[in-house]
């Protein structure tokens, strides 16, 4: 009867042992399993990752491209006003300037970023400040108000970009050999500060894309 006691202690110890055995073994194999689960999901994430910066990218892009677009107005007001200057017209000088006026305030600074957004800001009181001017001003001060202005304009497309293809030009001559920029659809020098005065004096500084 011992005997057959001592038999069935050791089978249950052995049972006993293969179980924590087994249990071991499917625990790692548990453990390893979710390693590499752990693993798939790090290296999906960081492929989401890559796919999320992928599409910020897409979406600053697009965000330039309406930047740009949202500039269009001003440039175009803007070259309105500079080839009325060109042509020695005071009062369609004062009208472009009037509606130069209105697109400047229209801007929509919202999709630019805190640093641009305060920057544009103060670039488009300065700016809207010298279209009002030129809207009441006779053409000499309107030319003095469009050199300031012509600045501003520059200012705002380094950070907006523009649609169009432009002419950045510079006359060293105006304002007492100090010198004015403006800008211009065309290579062609047309002087908007001396209109037919010396309407070639000046030379394209560079091209904005």
């Amino acid at each position: 009867m011992k005997k057959a006691n001592v038999t069935t202690g050791i089978l249950a110890m052995g049972i006993i042992a293969l179980t924590v055995t087994s249990c071991k073994d499917k625990k790692k194999e548990q453990e390893s399993q979710e390693g590499e689960h752990t693993e798939q999901m790090e290296d999906s994430g960081h492929m989401d990752g890559t796919m999320e910066d992928h599409s910020q990218m897409d979406h600053d892009n697009m965000n330039h491209d309406e930047m740009a677009m949202m500039s269009s107005e001003v440039i175009a007001d803007y070259l309105t006003l500079k080839n009325a200057l060109v042509s020695d017209d005071k009062d369609g000088a004062a009208t472009a300037g009037e509606k130069l006026e209105g697109s400047l305030k229209d801007f929509d600074t919202s999709k630019f970023s805190d640093e641009q957004q305060a920057e544009l800001t103060d670039i488009i009181e300065d700016a809207t400040e010298h279209a009002e001017h030129i809207a009441k001003s006779d053409i000499g001060h309107q030319r003095e108000h469009f050199d300031i202005l012509s600045k501003d304009v520059i200012d705002l497309l380094a950070i907006t970009g523009s649609e169009r293809t432009l002419y950045q030009a510079y006359c060293p001559m105006y304002n007492n050999n100090k010198g004015a920029q403006w800008l211009s659809a065309t290579e062609e020098i047309k002087n908007p500060y001396y209109g037919s005065k010396m309407m070639t004096c000046g030379s394209v500084q560079k091209q904005i894309n």
